[in-house]
């Protein structure tokens, strides 16, 4: 039997849900690796909708199950059914969604509170000592949740490869360390069982970002 593997969605778009390339890359490196993904989301209201044309908000609002499951094609749970016992691991995609639906992390930055659903899987997951994998922004959670923890969202010095740099700064004042990486590496932090990889906060080649995601997935796999 594959392992079963949680995957936690935030919506649909990178700058309102789910990073769409980044979500779909762990469900083809999870089906690859001959694990089972079992898709979830948080059935709660999006902070707001992004028209992605214009990057600008608009007045529509979305739910985040409902959105997230155009994503899944329609293979989604309600994130308040997922019951840990029955799942080997836990990955979460990155996109602005991860900082503006499961947390509060785009408004508040390291004085955010995470999403009541989120933060109770997050620590079951860890309470149970089972792998999770986070990419992108999604390591703040991590950060936020588990003081003293180990993670990468690659550089922490801000350039035209790495806009988002000063995150690292963010989450090492919240008491964790932040390892540089390049966008295809990934960090464990073995006793915490966390395994992450920056994505798309680095401006690299989408395949490099993919292969990135890759490599996380099948650590988190091997550690599951």
């Amino acid at each position: 039997m594959g392992k079963r593997v949680a995957v936690v969605l935030a919506g649909c778009g990178v700058y309102d849900g789910s990073e769409i390339h980044e979500a779909s890359a762990v469900l083809v490196h999870l089906s690859r690796e001959g694990a089972q993904a079992e898709v979830f989301a948080p059935n709660i209201s999006q902070m707001h909708v992004v028209d992605h044309v214009k990057g600008q908000p608009t007045p529509e609002q979305r739910n985040v199950l409902v959105e997230s499951a155009r994503i899944a094609r329609g293979n989604i749970k309600d994130l308040a059914q997922l019951d840990v016992k029955g799942l080997d691991a836990l990955i979460i995609p990155g996109g602005f969604g991860v900082a503006k639906n499961l947390s509060t992390w785009a408004t508040q930055g390291k004085n955010c509170s995470v999403c009541r659903e989120v933060e109770e899987v997050l620590r079951a997951f860890h309470a149970a000592q089972k792998p999770i994998g986070l990419c992108c922004i999604s390591p703040v959670l991590a950060a936020k949740l588990f003081p003293g923890c180990e993670v990468t969202v690659g550089h922490d010095t801000e350039c035209e490869k790495w806009p988002y740099a000063k995150t690292a700064e963010s989450m090492r004042e919240l008491g964790c360390k932040h390892v540089n990486s390049h966008v295809t590496e990934i960090h464990v932090d073995p006793r915490n069982r966390l395994v992450t990889t920056s994505a798309f906060m680095c401006n690299a080649p989408i395949h490099e970002i993919h292969d990135g995601i890759g490599n996380m997935v099948k650590e988190v796999v091997r550690l599951a």
